[in-house]
Formats: C-alpha cells, structure tokens, sequence
C-alpha cells in the first residue's frame, strides 16, 4: 500500500496546486499539508478528510466485519467535512 503522504503529494502536484493553494481550497493551514505530506503521524483526521475531500481522494475501510455486516468488500468513502 502507498503512504497517504505520497498519494496526497502525487494529487497536490498533478493538480498543480502549491501546499499554500492546497491548504486554502481545503480550509486549512499550510502546515497540516506539509506535515501530511512529509508523514507526520499525529496529523488530526478531521484535517485528513479537509485534504483529502479537496484533491478528490476518497478513503476505503475493509474488514472481516464490515465485509459481513454488509455482505461486500467494504464501505467506502470519507464523509463530507
């Protein structure tokens, strides 16, 4: 599995979007993205959503249990901030 600070890097710079633009258009500072994107592991998971939700990046948890409860490889998806 890919790092999330290499994929939201990856998205950021195909999008062209400097880390300042990033953390405007996502609503927050500029230091969450470059903490994020250099794999700081205290990064707050509401500021995770706000990154992720503004370059278009979803999220997928699988488990056993999630797999049985809902008889399917998983729920996906962030919720909306």
């Amino acid at each position: 599995m890919e790092p999330i600070s290499d994929i939201v890097r990856a998205h950021r710079r195909v999008s062209g979007l400097s880390r300042v633009e990033l953390a405007k258009i996502a609503g927050v500072g500029k230091t969450a993205v470059f903490d994020l994107e250099h794999g700081k592991s205290s990064i707050r998971y509401d500021i995770l959503l706000k990154i992720l939700h503004a370059l278009n990046i979803s999220m997928h948890f699988d488990s056993p249990l999630i797999r049985k409860q809902h008889g399917k490889a998983g729920v996906g998806g962030q919720e909306s901030p």
